[in-house]
């Protein structure tokens, strides 16, 4: 197939993530990618600021990840986890339970991070109906938050400024408290934490689980806030009996500079989602991980089993490449490389705050973020970060970059100075 060929049946056939068939915004063919570059079909190469939505951790054609699944094809690629089990699926839980705090040590496999995050929600309900507390099914969150895209997931991303406001009065209506305002950086004060209190104070008896992004908060405004928030979120669940869903699907294996972002504020969720960066980016898997009095209580309550059951559940090729990214992560100085992205990050955007269009520039170990005052133009702005050679993808008031950890820091100042010249650029129109 040609390269207008290609692009001429894209176009009037695939419908492509949060886009307009009507209003399409350009698509870029790719022919392959290696490293932190992806290769254009038109010969073309990008430097990847967004390491694909935040899962290509190691890079791209990386020969370990490679190797892994081409050796787990040739073994099984695929059976039903109903009944049976395999090596790969028992070895990818053992991993997890090890670098995971108790009591987490049950994990439920799902197929993608919304997914796993109606998996945790499913839980809590069940959790509760099981223990004869039927009254508590509702669920209490923050505001700015982003969880996935399947229905009972929107239910509690933002329901103002998130993606999924057209579905407000068919979806399940839940609690919101007002988004946390002090930074990560910021000097705690006790009042950012009085909207949560509040809600939780008064609602609890009908609650069954806060539900969170720890520390990052994602798609919903990528904003980075105080580990003493999470802290008190923590303090409170444990109060008035609520489970605690830590939705790490974007944090995990290290992009806010710890393994898991929770570790930030030291605490423990009850349950706890992860995705994205679980299997480099190579093939979709997310996990569950809970406690085992959940898992204990829902078995022995009504109806005795937890009523979930993906077809593609602990897929092995997903597991066994799984098992190969989490061991290479650990295996490497992940620490070291995500602190000098960390501060290759700040010094890079630094140059964005003298640009009248800005209205705040902040970063937190792989995640660099450069908030405008307008939403940007994506007809202009995208091609304008490729003609420069990056592969940066906006969206609202966001400019936002997470490499993969094995990006040189010469390729990131390259990143980086894209970032500021495109924006200057718009901002000199």
């Amino acid at each position: 197939m040609t390269f207008d060929e290609l692009l001429a049946f894209d176009k009037q056939h695939i419908w492509h993530p949060y886009s307009s068939l009507t209003n399409p915004l350009a698509t870029y063919p790719v022919e392959s990618a290696s490293g932190v570059r992806i290769r254009l079909m038109d010969g073309r190469e990008l430097i990847d600021g967004m390491a694909s939505w935040w899962s290509v951790i190691h890079g791209y054609a990386h020969p370990v990840l490679i190797d892994a699944i081409q050796q787990q094809a040739a073994k099984l690629s695929h059976v039903m986890f109903g009944g049976l089990t395999h090596e790969p699926a028992v070895q990818l839980a053992r991993t997890l339970v090890e670098i995971t705090p108790d009591p987490l040590d049950l994990v439920f496999f799902a197929d993608s991070g919304s997914v796993s995050v109606e998996v945790a929600m499913k839980m809590a309900i069940q959790y509760y109906y099981a223990i004869g507390r039927k009254e508590k099914q509702g669920f209490l969150t923050i505001r700015s938050g982003y969880h996935g895209d399947v229905f009972h997931c929107m239910s509690v991303c933002d329901p103002v400024n998130g993606m999924h406001h057209i579905f407000k009065g068919i979806l399940p209506e839940y609690l919101f408290a007002d988004r946390p305002e002090c930074g990560f950086y910021d000097e705690w004060d006790e009042l950012d934490f009085l909207s949560f209190q509040k809600l939780i104070e008064k609602h609890h008896p009908s609650l069954c689980a806060v539900i969170l992004e720890p520390i990052v908060q994602g798609a919903g405004g990528m904003r980075f806030y105080h580990p003493q928030y999470l802290c008190k979120v923590r303090e409170l669940c444990d109060r008035y009996d609520l489970l605690l869903i830590a939705d790490e699907i974007a944090t995990g294996f290290g992009r806010s500079g710890k393994l898991f972002a929770c570790e930030h504020a030291r605490i423990v969720p009850d349950l706890l989602c992860v995705g994205k960066a679980l299997t480099g980016g190579y093939m979709t898997l997310a996990a569950v991980l809970a406690g085992g009095r959940i898992g204990e209580f829902i078995s022995q309550g009504d109806p005795g089993v937890f009523m979930h059951g993906p077809t593609f559940m602990a897929n092995p090729l997903a597991c066994a490449v799984a098992n190969a990214s989490v061991r290479l992560l650990l295996e490497s100085e992940w620490q070291k490389n995500v602190l000098a992205l960390e501060k290759g990050l700040k010094l890079g955007l630094a140059p964005c705050r003298d640009l009248e269009s800005v209205a705040d520039v902040r970063v937190l170990g792989g995640v660099g973020v450069v908030e405008m005052k307008e939403a940007v133009d994506m007809k202009r702005v995208q091609p304008a970060f490729v003609s420069k050679g990056v592969w940066v993808r906006p969206f609202a008031k966001l400019v936002y970059v997470m490499p993969p950890y094995c990006i040189e820091q010469e390729d990131l100042a390259s990143l980086t100075t894209a970032i500021c010249e495109v924006l200057a650029e718009e901002e000199s129109r």
